[in-house]
């Protein structure tokens, strides 16, 4: 699942007519990279959020796009802005598709930048196999995020309180029981629009252990201003 809902607020005026995720990167639309990502990785079912703008994103990208060397995936996308006039938080958006979802399931941001992050079966597979709830790729701290988001245990456990800290890419792998009780109590689909946030359920696994993790390293961006586009748009 590729998260698209938001509004892009920091973004502003390049997102008072455009979404976010079509922000051009290096000459492709911000979201394409993690889409071209997956089917490299031979993932072939794609979930999309949409609320601002989003009948731009269903255009652009469709139910079957097209994509370099020959690969292909289906969209299938869950429009909050339509069914509920906004977007219902990361949490909320994930349970709002979680019928249209594996037990085991990708998600990330559609604003973040990581060209060469892989999406492997391995990992996949790996993380089936573990019994844990969510698995999280950290990345070290960017400048606009110095505090971090959470710990990481010399044995690969997501810790919420720790003394050092990484920030959480948005990169992860998650498994359907941990949106749903004792974590969370919006009912699956998510029919009356529940707005809820993602950190507090990853907080309340991480007390239990539920939560793995590990380092990344390589190049990653949350293009969350014009400045930081810019930047992306000068550099190799």
């Amino acid at each position: 699942m590729i998260l698209a809902a938001g509004r892009g607020e920091r973004m502003r005026p390049l997102t008072d007519t455009c979404p976010k995720p079509l922000l051009m990167v290096r000459g492709k639309p911000l979201m394409q990279w993690p889409i071209e990502a997956l089917a490299r990785g031979g993932f072939d079912r794609l979930i999309v959020n949409t609320a601002w703008l989003g009948e731009q994103i269903e255009s652009h990208f469709g139910l079957q796009p097209t994509l370099d060397k020959g690969k292909s995936l289906s969209i299938s996308y869950s429009p909050e802005g339509h069914d509920f006039g906004g977007p219902l938080e990361t949490a909320g958006g994930i349970v709002r598709a979680l019928p249209l979802l594996g037990d085991v399931f990708w998600v990330l941001a559609g604003d973040v930048f990581a060209p060469e992050f892989a999406f492997t079966r391995a990992a996949f597979e790996r993380f089936a196999a573990s019994g844990k709830l969510a698995h999280l790729w950290l990345v070290p701290n960017p400048a606009h995020n110095a505090r971090g988001d959470f710990g990481l245990s010399p044995d690969g456990l997501a810790l919420n309180h720790a003394a050092q800290t990484c920030t959480f890419s948005t990169i992860a792998l998650y498994r359907k029981a941990l949106f749903a009780p004792p974590y969370c109590d919006v009912p699956r689909g998510n029919p009356a629009g529940i707005k809820t946030p993602l950190a507090p359920l990853l907080r309340g696994a991480m007390d239990n252990g539920q939560v793995s993790a590990e380092l990344y390293r390589g190049p990653w961006t949350d293009v969350g201003t014009p400045e930081r586009l810019a930047q992306l748009n000068t550099t190799d």
